[in-house]
Order: C-alpha cells, then sequence, then structure tokens
C-alpha cells in the first residue's frame, strides 16, 4: 500500500499542472500548498530554501526535495513502477524522452519567452517584436506535435504516457496564439481524449480551467 505523503508547492495553470495529473493517475496520496504569486512567495528565503531557482513546482517527499515539472513526475511514476506512464522497452522508453525532453526543453521554453518578452530586451519595441516572432515559431512546434500524431491517439501511439500530460498542460498555454492548438487536426484529437481523463478533469476542476472546448 502507498503510504508516502507527498507535498506538491503548486499555483492555479503553472507547470505544476501535470506533476498533479500525475499525482492523481497513480492515486497518490498528497497535499497541496498553494503559492501565493501575488505576494512573490515564490521569491521568499522558505521557498528558496527548497527551490533556489524560485520558480514552480517543488516536490517534497520526506528529505526528498524535488524542483522542475518533468523531474518531479518521472520521480512519481518511478516510485510506483508499473504505472505504464514512462515505457519500460528500451526503444520505446528513447521515443518517449525524445518527446518529453523536446515538450520540456523546447516547447515550454519557448513560451516563457513568448509569455516574458521583456525579459529579454528593455526595448518596448523589440518585446513585441519578440513576442510576434515567437508566435510564429511555437505554432511551427505545434505543426511538428500534429504531424507526429497522425494516425494516433497519443503522442507515443495507443498508449497514454507522461509526454500527454505534458502536452495537455502546454496547449493549454497556448490557447491564446494565432493558431491554437485546437485548430490543427491530429491535435484536436488528441487534446480532446486527454481532456476526457478522469484526472485531467479533476485537476481542471480544482484550477477553474473550463474544458468546455474539449468537448
Amino acid at each position: 500500500m502507498e503510504l508516502d505523503l507527498y507535498k506538491l508547492y503548486y499555483h492555479p495553470l503553472n507547470a505544476s499542472m501535470a506533476p498533479r495529473f500525475v499525482l492523481e493517475a497513480l492515486c497518490l496520496k498528497h497535499e497541496l500548498v498553494l503559492v501565493d504569486r501575488k505576494a512573490s512567495f515564490q521569491k521568499s528565503a522558505e521557498y528558496l530554501a527548497l527551490n533556489p531557482s524560485g520558480r514552480i513546482p517543488v516536490l517534497v517527499d520526506g528529505e526528498n526535495v524535488i524542483f522542475e515539472s518533468a523531474a518531479i513526475c518521472i520521480y512519481l511514476c518511478e516510485k510506483k513502477p508499473g504505472s505504464n506512464l514512462i515505457p519500460e522497452i528500451v526503444e520505446e522508453r528513447a521515443q518517449f524522452f525524445q518527446w518529453l525532453m523536446y515538450l520540456t526543453g523546447t516547447v515550454q521554453a519557448e513560451l516563457m519567452v513568448y509569455f516574458y518578452p521583456e525579459r529579454h530586451s528593455e526595448d518596448s519595441a523589440a518585446t513585441s517584436q519578440i513576442h510576434n516572432q515567437q508566435d510564429r515559431r511555437i505554432v511551427e512546434m505545434l505543426a511538428l506535435l500534429d504531424s507526429q500524431l497522425e494516425g494516433k491517439q497519443y503522442l507515443l501511439g495507443d498508449n497514454l504516457s507522461l509526454c500527454d500530460y505534458f502536452l495537455f498542460m502546454l496547449c493549454v498555454w497556448a490557447d491564446e496564439l494565432s493558431v491554437p492548438p485546437l485548430k490543427f487536426k491530429n491535435l484536436n484529437r488528441s487534446l480532446r481524449y486527454i481532456a476526457a481523463l478522469p484526472e485531467v478533469a479533476n485537476v481542471c476542476r480544482h484550477e477553474n480551467l473550463s474544458l468546455e472546448m474539449y468537448v
């Protein structure tokens, strides 16, 4: 029986969504700690002692403290072997890590530039250009993901994996792009499958995210 009580520091619609999907999917007993971003709690000494990068989320498991959303999710999956959210076959694992790294290291990183262009230039005109250029770059990435989903229910085929939780989280963020994820045929289909999962529906309900567009 799973006896661990995990503590997840989170904020609605933040990078903590994917770990929350995993916690729900694996039925792991956990406590949620809401990070007050308005008060910049993530920059407080208390929080920085857990995560020196000052970003959300953080997972506390006894004496183990893990930050970075993907690392948290992998940790949780490995704490509960047999969940099948990470493939066991070597070749499938390679594909899994390829797409997980693409989603977290490329798509998510580019989205951060899109949302916070002022961090990359002090020139207001330049920040506007960065924002627009990022829109085009990320739409191209969505097109690549759409191509990968041709003839598939999920990124790795017919089997749900951790990658799909990340895909859904990032597509929620990307909804305001000039060409949003649901405009792509294959992404549209796959996102609807993912939105219908009980763990996804439960988390989105708690974080006040309507899934009406995915019905």
